[in-house]
């Protein structure tokens, strides 16, 4: 088995299949994106890539807010369905039966169905080619209760987030390790002493 060389293009998968929602002018609107990620962690920044011709590209750009909402196995059809039909001809809250509250800080509807809505400001926008980039600061982020443990962490995996690669969505599987684990020195088992 050998290396054959492929024309370049992006290959970094899997990536996170969102649905961001954003609003200009009173009206609002939700687009799938995947190419997103993290940028920086202080401040907290994030980016979305967009195409110009995507009905949603001016209402962030004349806005300069939107929101990420991670999307779960059970949005997997919404998360399709609004990446190939357009603001412009469909209502899709209404067609995909999505319902939407009212962002913290930003001027944005979020998801309701979303585990987690991260609300941005945008900062930048980076023209790349087909894709713009908007460089965006976390300015909040909103988390279903019903995935806080009691010692006060969020069990984002317990949501069953919906990944995407190469075309196709998955849901994630199984940890196979945490930060760090690589290097972790294993704690020595006490030996215990009673009878036999």
């Amino acid at each position: 088995m050998g290396k054959i060389s492929w024309k370049p293009g992006n290959m970094i998968y899997p990536l996170p299949a969102v649905m961001v929602t954003c609003r200009d002018q009173g009206k609002d609107n939700v687009l799938t994106i995947a190419w997103t990620g993290t940028i920086c962690t202080n401040p907290p920044m994030t980016y979305i890539s967009v195409r110009p011709e995507r009905h949603s590209y001016d209402m962030i750009k004349n806005s300069g807010e939107f929101v990420i909402n991670l999307t779960t196995k059970d949005l997997a059809k919404a998360t399709d369905f609004c990446g190939v039909r357009s603001g412009k001809d469909v209502d899709k809250f209404r067609e995909m039966q999505l319902e939407k509250e009212e962002a913290q800080v930003v001027n944005a509807p979020v998801l309701s169905a979303s585990p987690v809505n991260i609300e941005c400001k945008v900062k930048d926008i980076v023209p790349l080619g087909s894709h713009h980039m908007f460089v965006a600061e976390v300015v909040n982020i909103m988390v279903d209760d019903a995935y806080m443990e009691e010692s006060g962490r969020f069990a984002l995996e317990k949501t069953n987030p919906l990944v995407y690669a190469h075309g196709s969505y998955f849901e994630t599987g199984k940890q196979l390790g945490t930060f760090g684990y690589s290097v972790r020195k294993k704690k020595k088992r006490k030996k215990r002493h009673g009878r036999k």
